[in-house]
Formats: structure tokens, C-alpha cells, sequence
């Protein structure tokens, strides 16, 4: 799906139910490793996430939220997309926004979420750390990455 006229907005709190939308359609899509019960508790997690103490920014298309960015402290902390959108450019120009915008110089990936390490990768990230759990301390390892001008 091509979106005819998108732009790249900050977030409002009226976006709130949109981007929990996209967030959950997007994890569904990319997160198979995760079981159902774990989704269900990162998915209360995601809920009680207060958005305005981030910048957060949201790929628009129109009024509808079609993806988000989120960074703390030149930190990624979450870049999700719909998937109808996936290999079309969007995420590339939402990655592109947090680096050279918002100067963004790290992020964390799910080591089983190959297809978002090598879109990290393939923008100028490398792995420069591990962790055998999530920040929750769930079963799922994390590769720590930054940002290296290609």
C-alpha cells in the first residue's frame, strides 16, 4: 500500500488509540517468537505507556496514524509500522527523521526480529551489545545497536 500524501507529525494524545492499533498490528506481524501470554503482558505494558514523556512522532496519512517513533535521550525506544505499509520506504524515512532530526544514536532490537535487524543494519547500525532478556527480564534476547555514519 502507497500512501498518496503522508507527513511525519508529533504526536497528540488523541493519536493514543491509532498508535496502540498499529503498535499491536505491527508486533503481531514482526513477533511471532513471542507467545501468546508474553504478548498479552507487553501489550498491557505498551497500554500504560505514557507517550508524552517521549518525543514521539507519527507517520500520518491524513488523519489516520500509519506508523510511530519514539525516542528518549537519543535513544529509539520504539519505530512501529503498519504492515500493510512494510517495504515501501515509510519506516526508512521514519528511521531517517530519528537520526538525522532528533539525532538519534542507538537502538535495541529483539535478536529473534531478523527482519528489524537488518533493516537496522542495512541503515548504518551496528551490534555492539547483548542481553539474554528484555527489559522486562522475559526470555528474549536483545542486541544493543548504534548508529555508524555508512
Amino acid at each position: 500500500m502507497l500512501l498518496d500524501n503522508f507527513s511525519i507529525q508529533s504526536y497528540q494524545p488523541f493519536h493514543r488509540e491509532q498508535l496502540l492499533m498499529v503498535w499491536e498490528r505491527s508486533v503481531r506481524a514482526t513477533h511471532q517468537f513471542l507467545d501468546e501470554d508474553d504478548f498479552e503482558k507487553i501489550k498491557l505494558l505498551v497500554q500504560g505507556i505514557d507517550f508524552t514523556q517521549l518525543e514521539v512522532f507519527c507517520l500520518m496519512g491524513g488523519t489516520k496514524v500509519y506508523g510511530f517513533l519514539g525516542v528518549a535521550e537519543r535513544k529509539l525506544e520504539m519505530l512501529f509500522l503498519d504492515p500493510d505499509l512494510f517495504g515501501n520506504g515509510y519506516g526508512k524515512q521514519m528511521l531517517d527523521f530519528a537520526i538525522y532530526r532528533l539525532r538519534c544514536e542507538t537502538v535495541d532490537v529483539n535478536e529473534q526480529n531478523e527482519s528489524a535487524r537488518r533493516f537496522y543494519e542495512k541503515a548504518g547500525f551496528v551490534v555492539i551489545g547483548r542481553s539474554e532478556t528484555d527489559g522486562e527480564g522475559m526470555p528474549y534476547p536483545i542486541l544493543n545497536m548504534q548508529f555508524k555514519e555508512l
